[in-house]
């Protein structure tokens, strides 16, 4: 079987204050052009369809256009999944009769256990999910964390593997040894939202949704597709696109197929009077979405306006000089950003107290930390 593997399509996202639903509306294009071409038997989504989990009247009416041509009109059976941005409950509605054109939407964890069958393979959608969705479902209490809600849940799944079929798995989680973009919600509170690659050695393929490059995991048999645009500044240099994937009995193969912007994002550099210059600004594409790099050390006055008036898409300006102080800064920010909150309750307790914490109080303080997490989840 031959289908297409794309995420993190997150409808209605703004870049910077600037709306992109013709750039998503563009790559949507991309991708039924490289269905057909292709000939692919059906198209996954994994996860993240819409950028809030109350997307903007916009932002629906963009979807669904999306949704109608590509299940109805070219008559794709879609493989999809709720993604962390979602909000499962509203995108259920409507799941009951969605699948009567071949539209498979998964919201809930239960869902993932009824595989989706086409041709020679066994698709199971599993929706992003929080641990207690995991312990209420398999009535146990130890689980606590992704990586044990994740072994109870590929232990059910196995259990409804056919011998004589490939087994795709389509989620929304971070794999660890995957890398994230500045784009990509940070999850992290303990740990919760990792889960070991060896959990998923069973399946011929997984079509991972959640961080938004191509290349943030290289396994065998995983692959996140990564976003159909990009959605900040350090995604600058990544390709965009999704991967065609056919499944044999014997063997699983994949191909990257590249979606070129309707508006790239670039970085350019120059001092103010060169960035004015029309040899300067006629040289490139203008409609694209530009962080600039200035060389100046005086203040210029009316500075964004006046830069604005010749890059309508300006989405940052930073300023080169004394940028090793400012580097040093953001190091030590980014620093503390990749840090577990775990470690740094530890830290605090041990520069406070210079005692460490003691095993129960860990368990007490990762505890604590999975109660705020759902909390701010059911904001």
């Amino acid at each position: 079987m031959r289908f297409l593997h794309t995420a993190d399509w997150h409808i209605g996202k703004k870049l910077h204050g600037y709306d992109l639903l013709e750039e998503q509306a563009d790559a949507f294009q991309q991708i039924l052009t490289i269905a057909k071409e292709e000939q692919v038997d059906a198209i996954v989504v994994a996860g993240d369809l819409y950028d809030r989990s109350v997307p903007s009247v916009e932002a629906i009416e963009v979807f669904n256009r999306m949704i109608v041509e590509m299940n109805l009109q070219e008559k794709f059976p879609v493989l999809a999944i709720s993604g962390n941005h979602d909000s499962s409950t509203r995108l259920e509605t409507g799941g009951p009769w969605f699948v009567q054109s071949n539209f498979h939407l998964n919201t809930r964890l239960d869902q993932a256990f009824q595989p989706v069958e086409m041709g020679n393979t066994q698709f199971f959608l599993l929706p992003y999910f929080e641990p207690i969705s995991a312990r209420l479902f398999f009535d146990n209490e130890e689980i606590r964390t992704i990586e044990q809600a994740m072994k109870e849940v590929v232990t059910a799944m196995k259990k409804q593997f056919k011998p004589d079929m490939s087994h795709v798995l389509v989620s929304h989680f971070f794999v660890a040894g995957s890398e994230k973009s500045d784009s990509e919600t940070k999850l992290m509170v303990g740990g919760l939202d990792t889960v070991p690659l060896s959990l998923l050695e069973s399946f011929d393929y997984v079509a991972l949704g959640h961080l938004h490059g191509k290349n943030a995991l290289q396994a065998e048999n995983a692959r996140y597709s990564g976003s159909p645009l990009k959605f900040s500044l350090s995604e600058m240099n990544q390709k965009k696109g999704v991967w065609i994937v056919d499944t044999q009995i014997d063997e699983t193969t994949f191909e990257f197929k590249e979606i070129v912007p309707l508006r790239d994002v670039m970085q350019i550099e120059g001092s103010f009077k060169e960035l004015t210059m029309p040899r300067f600004y006629e040289s490139i594409n203008r409609e694209n979405y530009l962080h600039i790099q200035l060389t100046d050390r005086a203040v210029i006055p009316n500075m964004m306006n006046q830069l604005r008036q010749i890059y309508p898409r300006v989405i940052g300006v930073e300023r080169l000089f004394g940028r090793e102080e400012q580097q040093k800064n953001n190091q030590t920010k980014k620093e503390i950003k990749t840090i577990a909150p775990t470690e740094l309750v530890d830290q605090f307790f041990s520069e406070v107290t210079g005692e460490e914490l003691t095993g129960q109080q860990q368990v007490w303080v990762k505890e604590k930390l999975a109660d705020i997490h759902q909390a701010e989840r059911g904001k």
